[in-house]
């Protein structure tokens, strides 16, 4: 009986760190999102700025 009650133990531990460990992933993670994020943010904006911009040169190109 203490054997097994033991050998839960041993599992229980396992198994908490496993999980805390994969807590500290998520976190992780949800961080390196949240960066991702804002950098395709900031790079849609750029985009559409360069857009605008090349839309008014186009417009100053003379039509022939």
């Amino acid at each position: 009986m203490d054997a097994d009650l033991h050998a839960l133990e041993q599992k229980l531990a396992t198994l908490l760190a496993h999980t805390r460990a994969m807590r500290a992933a998520n976190e992780s993670l949800r961080g390196d999102l949240a960066d991702a994020q804002a950098r395709n943010r900031a790079l849609v904006t750029r985009m559409q700025e360069a857009s605008a911009r090349l839309d008014e040169l186009m417009s100053r190109i003379p039509a022939q």
